[in-house]
């Protein structure tokens, strides 16, 4: 069984749980994906499948990945994704890999690419406490002392400063299956997920 499934983030909702407890829970349209490509020990030195995910218009595919859609007998798919499986003979080209695959799975990991915050200063950024608040002080929201004196003279490299937030890719482990519906393809996790509505995610099973 491929451990992995692309999907994309409907929202945010919240259910009952058997104990009447209202638990938050993220929506993800997960799949179907269809094996596309498969890499095997003997051809690439690792074993491997590549998964689609996704309808791409015919105006929008190039000559070289339409010819690696037809040697796959497929149709295009706008993400692909390659996945580490421990024998790759298991699988199919045109194999499909759905959302029932996860009904008896308790907790997921699930990867995605955070919100964009644009330009952020370090107490938004970092969380640093900042200076104090009375009118007197001059040092309110600045992120202080950050170079050195005469040796060594610089800036250290990595340090904690004003900049681009956000537009990173964020894993959250260990998150509770809460829910899955086959019939519409819909997988639902306890908690937050990275990413706005309508984000791809990928969801791998612990």
């Amino acid at each position: 069984m491929c451990n992995t499934i692309l999907g994309r983030k409907l929202g945010m909702t919240q259910v009952w749980s058997d104990d009447d407890q209202l638990v938050p829970v993220t929506v993800i349209q997960a799949g179907p994906c269809v094996v596309t490509q498969i890499k095997t020990d003997e051809k690439e030195g690792y074993s491997a499948v590549q998964i689609g995910f996704g309808e791409l218009k015919a105006k929008k595919l190039n000559k070289p990945m339409a010819g690696h859609f037809s040697k796959a007998n497929v149709e295009p798919s706008k993400v692909l994704r390659e996945v580490r499986v421990d024998d790759a003979a298991n699988y199919e080209l045109g194999q499909e890999i759905t959302v029932e695959q996860f009904a008896e799975t308790k907790k997921v990991d699930v990867s995605g690419v955070s919100k964009g915050k644009g330009f952020a200063g370090v107490m938004k950024r970092y969380n640093f406490k900042g200076g104090p608040g009375g009118h007197g002080s001059h040092f309110h929201r600045a992120p202080g002392s950050v170079g050195q004196c005469a040796t060594p003279s610089r800036v250290f490299k990595g340090l904690r400063l004003p900049g681009h937030m956000g537009v990173d890719k964020v894993t959250v482990k260990n998150l509770e299956v809460v829910k899955v519906d086959a019939e519409q393809n819909l997988l639902l996790v306890k908690g937050a997920v990275p990413g706005g509505k309508g984000a791809l995610v990928s969801v791998r099973t612990v």
